[in-house]
């Protein structure tokens, strides 16, 4: 029986999510470390996902930890939404407005939730992730979409 049940459910969930991507990417060219395919990065973040999930679960047996009380619907209904709108926004709003959606709605789901922090933290990611996906590997998406007339 475990000593951890957050551990173990949360070690049980990355294995579960780990093995479904290794599987889904397991057709896709790998490729070198110079030289990406494909399946490079989700075969390498699906490996990782599985060895920490690994870990998880193996440390639940060994460590004591709090026990668990109750589900948090409304934290995973909060981060569920995040991704939606996220999807939604892309296209038409832009990667910049997209990604500072999504962390705005998720932070939400955090008991330390902080409306400043968080619009400076999605300002800050929004920022990054515009000049490493857009400007910097060439990814086809507006940094700001149609709908500003961009």
């Amino acid at each position: 029986m475990p000593k951890d049940l957050r551990d173990f459910w949360a070690g049980l969930l990355y294995l579960i999510i780990g093995t479904a991507a290794l599987y889904m990417a397991a057709d896709y060219e790998m490729g070198t470390a110079i030289s990406m395919g494909p399946g490079y990065f989700p075969k390498v973040l699906s490996v990782l996902l599985i060895l920490i999930g690994a870990a998880s679960l193996v440390r639940s047996f060994f460590v004591e930890g709090e026990p668990l009380q109750g589900f948090p619907f409304l934290k995973i209904l909060y981060v569920t939404v995040s991704i939606l709108v996220f999807a939604l926004l892309v296209e038409g709003a832009g990667l910049a407005i997209a990604v500072m959606a999504v962390f705005g709605i998720s932070a939400m789901a955090s008991k330390f939730f902080n409306w400043k922090f968080t619009l400076g933290i999605a300002f800050g990611a929004a920022v990054f992730c515009s000049l490493v996906f857009v400007k910097g590997l060439g990814i086809p998406l507006p940094i700001f979409g149609s709908w500003f007339g961009m």
